[in-house]
């Protein structure tokens, strides 16, 4: 007999007193001489011969193996019929039931439900008997009536349990995945073992799912982790009120989307009991309601989860001593040296992006980007703690975002900033030490070594936090000898263990620091490898570095020679400025250590306004800062694109951004536009020699630092859930490009770099603060 189509093989059972037949989910259709046609929801199985024309009338279940070989016996030759029957069964076509008594306890009681076990590919009589004596438990969190789903668990065939019996599954019913009764739920299930599916049957976007299997995978926890922050405003409210847990939300719902929900609900539950076991159990599984859209989204444990996992596992890795180790590079090509690809990036890492249970909603092209530049956002900048109603309505750094040369390039890096952003916020878990900064001594770190406000901005704080700006908010001074949190970095260059404050190192996530420090994002990043994160990290501190020397002294600086870097990456960008009327400049802005740093710039032409933007780059290979510092200032061109039909209007509302755009000009600010008495920058400007390792590049940087005499810290930032390596690289001393005017390097780098006579004098310094 030949078939078409077909299932896996089983076994004939030996005894031929037991009934047999087709599955119930196949309906046969014999065509004489042509085929015998299993019909199914699934498609149609083609059995061709004689063999299954005699045998298919006789598979209708009411006959036993015995019977039905005693029948076809006339029709086909000795054991052709048993061998018919053995390959039917073997194929998961057939099945066999016990005769007798025994039938009716084996059978299931509905034709429909058995046609659909066994669609399912199990045993419909097991799994009939496995639903009668399972026994299901139903849980409700307060304003959840249980009379509509212990219907619903009637019409399906499952007993509901007592409370207090036993039970193999718990139905847990809510309105909110983070309502506080529900940790004492996933508590409760993990003292007993039982199993849990948590569904959440009100509202327009119904939930259904994850199983929780206490010992195994992730637990509640785990998920409400990633819930809380996709409802960071919730969180403020919650706190703010003090609250156990969100603040309610309105009911907003239909009866047939609440009858759908909790049917569904209760549909996962049975199969569970009837022994389905699948890999989308573990996932959280929505339906909007409204568009009538479904989607699944994977619940990862935690390894640091402090119900489930270890909660020491960040301290661990804070505490260690950072030991870099070889890295071969495997692109060197693009906007920076990684250990990965862009793509193998996006495919290892693509998951952490999901609006239910990634740490970022989703990455989607900035809006109304020119087609010439590749940008992205990722969400909310975690980074971003406005510190007053100005602050919160400012633009420019309220999201998180990338950019590249390509749109994968572009996607990668706003993940990373993303990553580094959620690594960088504190989450508990922390290694702290409290103490007085004069208690700890020598291993401590004063903040203002990092932070470098002047003396005078710390006495004139009102008048400068009066402007409402995130970027120019001065904190009060740092009290010595008031106990505070601290927490180790890790000094490359002198391998020992020194300590700042957290809240110098971590982002708040809204709440303010009793020792009124903030952390900024300066030397953060996100890499390949701790190593990548770290080269990028500190590649991020010498650019900032560089544009705060020549942006407070208002310096002249030389220009770069775009022909000379002539590519079609750059080619591409600068005839898009050039389409839009704009025309487009760059600026070496090279310290004293070496690394190109690049600031490109680009003013409108034959228009009221300049609306002049800015970008910067820095990396050792200067055509790479090149392509990165023309594609952060592609990264900022939507906010500046005219909004209205006569030109005008900006992207944002950031008073400081619009202030500068509606003022600015080459001519009124002479330190934007190229120096007349240099000769332009060419590639060959930058004694630039490739390397192919990144712990080479670790240690180039190393050296660089301890020969001028100052300090490489790092501290890695790595969250176990998350693998991304993220890293902090703090060098006290050098500046970063926001308003930080106490002497040091801002004022003798100048100096001793021959751009300037003499240190510029503190009331004369750029009264601008950058504000990107």
């Amino acid at each position: 007999m030949n078939r078409t189509g077909g299932h896996e093989a089983g076994t004939l059972l030996p005894d031929d007193s037991a009934l047999v037949g087709f599955k119930r989910h196949l309906s046969p259709v014999v065509v004489p001489g042509e085929a015998t046609y299993l019909v199914s929801r699934r498609g149609v199985t083609a059995l061709r011969g004689p063999h299954a024309e005699v045998l298919a009338p006789l598979l209708d279940g009411t006959r036993t193996v015995r019977e039905v070989l005693r029948e076809a016996s006339s029709a086909l030759p000795a054991g052709g019929a048993a061998e018919s029957l053995d390959t039917l069964t073997r194929s998961g076509l057939v099945g066999l039931r016990p005769a007798g008594p025994a039938a009716g306890a084996a059978r299931c009681p509905d034709p429909v439900a058995e046609a659909y076990w066994d669609l399912a590919g199990l045993d419909s009589g097991r799994a009939a008997a496995e639903l009668a004596g399972a026994g299901l438990c139903l849980e409700a969190l307060p304003g959840i009536d249980l009379e509509p789903v212990r219907s619903a668990c009637r019409e399906s065939g499952v007993a509901v349990a007592a409370p207090g019996s036993a039970h193999a599954l718990a139905l847990v019913l809510c309105d909110d995945y983070l309502s506080a009764e529900l940790a004492e739920v996933s508590a409760r299930h993990r003292a007993t073992g039982i199993p849990w599916l948590l569904a959440k049957v009100c509202g327009t976007d119904p939930w259904i799912g994850p199983f929780f299997r206490p010992g195994q995978g992730p637990c509640w926890s785990c998920l409400a982790d990633r819930l809380r922050g996709h409802r960071s405003a919730e969180g403020r409210v919650q706190r703010a009120l003090g609250l156990p847990g969100p603040p309610a939300r309105p009911a907003a719902s239909l009866a047939a989307g609440r009858t759908i929900a909790l049917h569904i609900a209760v549909l996962e539950a049975v199969k569970w009991l009837a022994g389905m076991r699948y890999p989308t159990q573990g996932q959280v599984h929505t339906l909007d309601t409204m568009l009538l859209r479904a989607a699944s989204h994977t619940v990862r444990r935690r390894p640091q989860c402090p119900v489930c996992g270890d909660p020491e596992a960040v301290a661990r890795t804070v505490r260690a001593p950072f030991v870099p180790v070889s890295r071969p590079k495997s692109a060197l090509r693009g906007n920076g040296h990684r250990a990965l690809t862009p793509r193998e990036m996006l495919e290892r890492h693509g998951h952490l992006v999901g609006p239910v249970t990634g740490i970022v909603k989703e990455i989607r092209r900035a809006p109304r980007s020119p087609g010439f530049v590749d940008a992205y956002l990722s969400g909310h900048n975690l980074a971003f703690t406005p510190h007053s109603l100005d602050g919160l309505r400012a633009g420019l750094r309220a999201l998180s975002g990338g950019k590249g040369l390509d749109a994968t390039e572009a996607q990668v890096s706003a993940l990373g900033e993303a990553v580094e952003r959620y690594s960088a916020t504190r989450q508990g878990d922390e290694p702290v030490v409290r103490d007085s900064l004069r208690a700890l001594g020598a291993d401590a770190v004063h903040p203002n070594a990092c932070q470098l406000y002047h003396e005078r901005q710390f006495a004139e704080r009102e008048k400068w936090n009066a402007s409402g700006s995130h970027f120019q908010y001065v904190p009060r001074r740092f009290d010595e000898s008031a106990p505070t949190e601290w927490t180790p970095v890790w000094s490359l260059t002198g391998h020992r263990h020194r300590l700042l404050p957290t809240s110098l190192l971590y982002f708040s996530g809204g709440l303010p620091a009793t020792d009124g420090l903030h952390a900024d994002s300066n030397g953060n990043a996100a890499g390949s490898s701790r190593e990548d994160a770290l080269v990028q990290g500190f590649l991020e501190l010498v650019e900032r570095d560089a544009v705060a020397l020549w942006w407070y002294n208002r310096t002249r600086q030389p220009a770069v020679d775009l022909d000379a870097f002539a590519g079609p990456e750059v080619d591409r960008i600068r005839e898009g400025l050039t389409g839009l009327g704009r025309e487009v400049w760059v600026l070496d802005l090279t310290s004293e250590f070496g690394i190109p740093v690049l600031a490109a710039l680009s003013r409108r032409t034959g228009a009221p306004t300049e609306d002049i933007v800015f970008g910067f780059g820095a990396h050792f290979d200067p055509r790479v800062a090149l392509r990165r510092a023309l594609t952060e200032l592609g990264q900022l061109l939507p906010a500046v694109l005219p909004r209205r039909p006569d030109g005008t209007g900006y992207g944002i509302d950031d008073p400081e951004a619009c202030a500068w755009w509606r003022t600015a000009t080459t001519a009124g600010r002479p330190y934007l536009a190229p120096d007349p008495h240099t000769a332009a920058r060419t590639p060959a400007a930058w004694p630039y020699v490739p390397r192919a390792d990144l712990l080479d590049d670790v240690a180039a940087i190393g050296d660089l630092v301890r020969s001028r005499g100052l300090e490489l810290l790092v501290l890695d930032q790595t969250r176990p859930d998350v693998e991304i390596p993220v890293v902090k690289v703090i060098v006290p001393g050098m500046r970063h490009f926001w308003a930080r005017l106490a002497p040091g390097r801002l004022y003798d780098t100048p100096v001793a770099l021959g751009r300037l006579e003499r240190p510029t004098l503190y009331g004369d310094l750029n009264p601008v603060a950058l504000f990107v």
